[in-house]
């Protein structure tokens, strides 16, 4: 890579940086080319050079704060081996995240997606990188489950990433609520446990059932 490329990486990365620290501390109402320059210690004209506009910089930031943060939990994701386990580790993913202010940050980028065109596309991407993740994870540990013929993984992954981010923007304005919603998730994870450790034969009776309740 040659020094200049070197630059203007880093001028880019700077950006993006910038934008997401606007975002969370300033809001989506004062984040302009301006305050984000001003956060990434550059000239607010390299935000048009390097991306066109300011939507466009949220998008590309959007984007990137998402792909750091799934990258900071694959690794702990690809551990997991029960659906109990994953939402214990939801519930810390959700606790760290929330400290770092990134559900504000979240909060911000749906309140800007009405107006700010490339943000709504920006956000659902950066969501389905959670959903990919969180599919893959439940794949592996239904399959062993007397549930695991019956769920659709995909689906149960956006119902859990969809969850969680209702959770994280509840919790703004009820925080004993939202983590009442956190508790009831991890007794459903308890309540599958629960069903897995049941005998062969109470699973064949189990799997009995929801064969009969799929054909009603």
């Amino acid at each position: 890579m040659s020094p200049e490329t070197a630059k203007a990486q880093e001028t880019k990365t700077r950006l993006l940086e910038g934008a997401l620290r606007t975002l969370t501390e300033q809001g989506i109402a004062k984040t302009s080319a301006r305050t984000v320059a001003a956060a990434a210690g550059v000239n607010q004209a390299l935000v048009f050079y390097h991306f066109g506009s300011v939507d466009e910089l949220l998008a590309a930031a959007c984007r990137y704060g998402a792909e750091k943060a799934v990258a900071r939990y694959r690794e702990r994701l690809a551990a997991v081996d029960s659906l109990a386990e994953l939402l214990a580790v939801g519930r810390e993913i959700h606790e760290h995240e929330r400290a770092g202010g990134h559900v504000a940050l979240l909060g911000q980028l749906l309140a800007g997606a009405p107006t700010h065109a490339a943000l709504g596309p920006a956000t659902a991407d950066g969501l389905r990188l959670w959903i990919t993740e969180i599919e893959r994870v439940l794949r592996r540990v239904l399959a062993a489950t007397p549930f695991g013929e019956f769920a659709d993984p995909a689906g149960l992954a956006r119902a859990v990433a969809v969850s969680f981010v209702g959770i994280e923007l509840y919790e703004g304005v009820d925080e004993t609520g939202a983590h009442a919603a956190l508790d009831a998730l991890e007794q459903l994870g308890a309540l599958v446990a629960a069903v897995e450790s049941l005998g062969p034969v109470a699973q064949r009776a189990v799997r009995h059932h929801l064969r009969r309740r799929g054909r009603g």
